[in-house]
């Protein structure tokens, strides 16, 4: 999603974020080493099917549709991926809170059948900060994630909405508390990003400090439900991680907080390995929850085999062609690719037949995940620097 940030992010600095007060402790490192010395290496996609806009169009009855998750997680499949990362919608729980259940209990047999764990994302700070029930708009030409929607939005703003939020997240972490399909609860992507696309004069002035107030409490909520997943929450922009107290107080939370260690990074091979540097030393396990754009210099050959030697997990944006248009680029949004596609796809690891974008991608992927762990073989490896582009 987009790099964007405001200048109130960095005023946070000062706060501090409430101290957890949940019946259950937050997992000890030796505990979440331990769980995730029992996984394979981690593999996904960032994951919405091809026919959905966003999760809403994903999720509700009318669009749902278990028949297209089945063949694309087959491609997943094929291609060695174990886990996808997922994103769910407190208006979705709002409006049928058994409903959303049971399709989710449907997504997670399909998921489970072709071996995919998925890490389900309850609240997202991501484009639309106005999301409606109902059908859903289509793609604007042209346009990178034209159609995605913040969860909770706006409605941050209205404290009366908490006791929704609250009940949101005890109800959906408790019903599947116990259930081994689930990976991982992401609870809140990206809190402190202030939106990105068109949004601004939709968005609250104080988005920021609200996020800062209220993650502590949506950990609190998960935790109370006594997950056997461990809790996340995706670090994304501070230019270093490594020094908790010059971390804003969503941050800080995101670190005191999460039993694993998440981050996004759409950096060269060298920009992620010096997050990485930045994060081993709070001696938990580090899953990559977003990478992969291209034309940022993010790639499945560059930094995949890096990842996988240092025995981080990673969940590369998107991963099927379809109505996210995640293809283009993030500067779609000033600039639409309309007359023409843009010389690479920015995301996206298949085209909407289930071909690969490019081979070599899913060779590498297939390859490094064959491989034992921490284990590259000769054939993932980068190769020259003159190997020609794809077209």
């Amino acid at each position: 999603m987009k790099r964007v940030l405001l200048a109130a992010t960095f005023a946070l600095a000062a706060l501090v974020a409430v101290p957890s007060h949940a019946a259950d402790a937050r997992w000890s490192a030796a505990k979440a080493n331990a769980w995730y010395a029992q996984q394979k290496w981690l593999v996904g996609s960032n994951y919405v099917p091809a026919d959905a806009i966003n999760e809403l169009e994903m999720w509700q009855a009318a669009t749902f549709d278990p028949k297209r998750i089945d063949l694309e997680f087959g491609w997943a499949q094929k291609l060695g991926m174990n886990t996808m990362r997922v994103f769910l919608h407190d208006q979705l729980w709002q409006q049928d809170p058994k409903g959303f259940e049971k399709r989710i209990d449907a997504f997670l047999a399909i998921a489970d059948r072709h071996g995919i764990k998925p890490i389900f994302v309850l609240f997202d700070s991501c484009w639309d900060p106005d999301p409606k029930l109902g059908p859903q708009h289509p793609p604007i030409p042209g346009v990178h994630n034209s159609g995605w929607v913040q969860s909770p939005g706006a409605s941050l703003a209205d404290a009366s909405q908490y006791p929704r939020f609250e009940r949101y997240v005890k109800g959906i972490v408790g019903h599947f508390a116990n259930d081994k399909r689930i990976l991982a609860w992401d609870v809140w992507n990206e809190p402190d990003n202030p939106g990105g696309g068109n949004y601004q004069k939709q968005e609250a002035p104080n988005k920021i400090e609200l996020v800062a107030r209220l993650l502590p409490q949506v950990f609190d909520w998960a935790r109370s439900a006594h997950p056997v997943q461990p809790l996340t929450s995706g670090l994304w922009h501070n230019p270093d991680w490594s020094k908790l107290d010059q971390l804003n107080a969503v941050e800080r939370t995101q670190i005191t907080q999460s039993d694993v260690i998440s981050f996004h990074s759409y950096d060269w091979p060298e920009g992620f390995n010096q997050r990485v540097d930045q994060l081993v030393g709070y001696g938990r396990p580090l899953i990559c929850t977003e990478y992969m754009a291209r034309g940022a210099g993010s790639t499945i050959d560059g930094v995949l085999p890096l990842a996988k030697k240092r025995d981080v997990g990673m969940v590369n944006w998107g991963f099927v062609d379809g109505r996210t248009q995640t293809r283009f680029p993030w500067d779609s949004w000033q600039h639409p690719y309309t007359a023409q596609e843009p010389p690479i796809w920015f995301h996206d690891l298949l085209h909407g037949d289930g071909t690969p974008y490019r081979q070599r991608e899913a060779d590498i992927l297939r390859s490094l995940t064959a491989a034992p762990r921490g284990v590259v073989p000769e054939e993932a490896k980068a190769l020259p620097a003159t190997t020609p582009a794809p077209q």
